[in-house]
């Protein structure tokens, strides 16, 4: 697969099947992460690998799903992530500015994700106290996102936007992700 149809295929996966991520996977895309650009080369970035079942489900707990999907976007006990990586920002190393960094090292997590079959969802509506309570996380790392990964439960569709940018499910639960054209974002061409 070439990157365009990595980037293509990469969609949001909120309901997944019980087949787990195994170690390997998860360590490279760990590797994928850390090759990330790095504001003044300082790498601030950690990650927590959750992929032990009992702690997955209590992580599981303390995130939100699918706004626009009122409820029918949140995965049900049979459809739950089998592991999380949770970003984490050093502040012994940079205390202010590493959200472009993390930007950058979370895309290639999901596109190496992608790239192996592995469905993912990022996560900014966490519990993040709760998290870093329930991993005994120090308190000089900052947690910034999570990452749900697994193998994903349902099919997505990428379509043209319309007048709503709002994703939907269909009748027969596929995905429906509406994109706004290249003719609608591009402000200036000089």
């Amino acid at each position: 697969m070439n990157i365009k149809d990595i980037i293509y295929e990469r969609r949001t996966i909120r309901k997944f099947t019980d087949r787990k991520v195994s170690d390997s996977d998860l360590n490279y895309l760990i590797d994928l992460a850390r090759m990330a650009p790095s504001g003044s080369n300082m790498q601030p970035l950690k990650y927590a690998i959750v992929n032990q079942e009992d702690n997955v489900q209590k992580v599981f707990k303390l995130t939100k799903w699918a706004g626009y999907l009122k409820g029918k976007g949140s995965p049900d006990e049979t459809e739950r992530p089998t592991a999380f990586i949770i970003v984490l920002n050093d502040e012994e190393i940079r205390k202010e500015g590493y959200e472009l960094d993390a930007g950058a090292s979370i895309q290639n997590i999901l596109l190496g994700a992608t790239e192996k079959g592995i469905g993912t969802a990022w996560l900014g509506a966490i519990d993040r106290d709760e998290i870093r309570n329930i991993l005994e996380i120090p308190m000089r790392f900052r947690i910034i996102s999570a990452i749900a990964l697994g193998y994903a439960n349902y099919k997505t569709v990428i379509e043209e936007e319309k007048g709503d940018i709002k994703y939907y499910l269909d009748n027969d639960d596929v995905l429906h992700i509406p994109k706004r054209k290249n003719s609608d974002i591009i402000v200036l061409t000089k």
